[in-house]
């Protein structure tokens, strides 16, 4: 038995599995990474799209959201095998919960797609925390009413500065942005889960952004084998129990069909 075969015997034994993404299962789907080889940050201003710049001067800062919006998502990405992976394991019963680092979006459509193309109904939902918000939304700074981020965008581009709701409140990308704290609500869930969960896994993610990277070592320390797929080395590596450094497009989709074995 190999290790893949090893983590997927745990799988099937466990009560809760939890998965934490990062932005490596998002690449494959064309979604560029922010930091790194040709990240984002190599070509934006990172200190432009800050809370503190938002409040004041939210029509500077849509302008330059619109560019950045477009680099980010331009080419309208599709989940990938690993996010498909994911979703299926969910709707089979074997996946508690996704924790996401990603404002993409795309587990909740591989979730949708999933499901619109099973056979049979599922057999559990899978809970998708996404810590860092979904930039595929905007919300009213106002009445706090959201709305999709792409009629926004377009009328942005227009020249609608700053884009406002229908209360004359300022919209807001619905993500996290610099300066601003994760929602409470969400990395507490997240770190229950963490702790609650007998097989944790790390999938995408360098693990160096904080709180989110604290995770699989909560899990490590309340017993949970910790499972990381990572095409790099991370800082918790040592602690887990299999590391994977391959193509998380090849691990993930086969990690799945060893658990429905």
């Amino acid at each position: 038995m190999d290790d893949l075969e090893r983590l997927a015997d745990d799988i099937r034994r466990a009560d809760t599995v939890v998965a934490l993404t990062g932005a490596g299962i998002s690449a494959p789907s064309g979604v560029p990474t922010f930091r790194g080889d040709d990240g984002v940050w190599d070509r934006f201003d990172e200190g432009q799209f800050a809370y503190g710049r938002f409040q004041r001067d939210p029509a500077g800062f849509w302008d330059d959201r619109v560019d950045l919006q477009r680099e980010l998502f331009g080419d309208d990405p599709d989940p990938n095998a690993a996010h498909e992976a994911l979703a299926a394991m969910g709707r089979a019963g074997a996946l508690e919960a996704i924790c996401t680092q990603n404002t993409d979006g795309l587990h909740g459509v591989a979730a949708d797609t999933v499901t619109a193309e099973a056979a049979e109904p599922a057999t559990a939902t899978t809970t998708i925390l996404e810590l860092h918000g979904n930039a595929q939304r905007v919300r009213c700074q106002d009445c706090g009413s959201r709305r999709d981020s792409e009629p926004i965008l377009e009328r942005a581009a227009a020249g609608d500065l700053p884009p406002t709701c229908d209360c004359g409140g300022v919209f807001k990308p619905d993500v996290v942005l610099f300066g601003e704290q994760l929602p409470g609500a969400a990395i507490q869930r997240a770190r229950s889960l963490a702790r609650e969960s007998d097989v944790f896994l790390a999938i995408g993610s360098s693990l160096s952004v904080q709180p989110a990277a604290s995770l699989p070592r909560q899990a490590a320390e309340t017993g949970a084998t910790v499972g990381i797929v990572n095409l790099d080395s991370t800082p918790c590596d040592s602690l887990a129990d299999i590391v994977y450094r391959e193509d998380v497009t090849t691990v993930l989709p086969r990690l799945r069909e060893l658990v429905a074995e």
